[in-house]
């Protein structure tokens, strides 16, 4: 990731609605979520949620992919890795060692109760 990349990353997660799309595309694992079922959840409307999806989408946080006839929108992780890798490529004083617990974490997500 070079630094125009993580600008664009940044800027799009610093606004409210995006840092919560995206948040909630990343509980949706590698299924992902239509925009209805984000408009529905978020209790965004839609024309403000498609905003919000362009705005992810051309950061390379999200991906669109047509599933019949809807779009199915998910997160795309390994962007999000690859913002963190080049926050934290120069940190600790020139010792990486001290920063490889962070780098190599993987969230634990939680699980959501079953509503059946």
């Amino acid at each position: 990731m070079d630094k125009n990349n993580a600008l664009d990353a940044l800027a799009a997660l610093g606004q409210e609605t995006r840092l919560d799309v995206f948040r909630l595309l990343v509980r949706a694992g590698g299924e992902g979520m239509t925009a209805g079922a984000v408009s529905e959840a978020l209790q965004v409307r839609a024309n403000t949620l498609s905003t919000h999806l362009g705005v992810l989408s051309r950061s390379g946080l999200i991906e669109a992919e047509r599933k019949g006839r809807s779009i199915v929108y998910s997160a795309q992780i390994g962007v999000m890795q690859g913002l963190v890798n080049y926050l934290l490529e120069d940190c600790c004083g020139g010792n990486p060692d001290l920063c490889a617990p962070v780098m190599g974490a993987r969230p634990v997500l939680p699980v959501e109760p079953d509503r059946s």
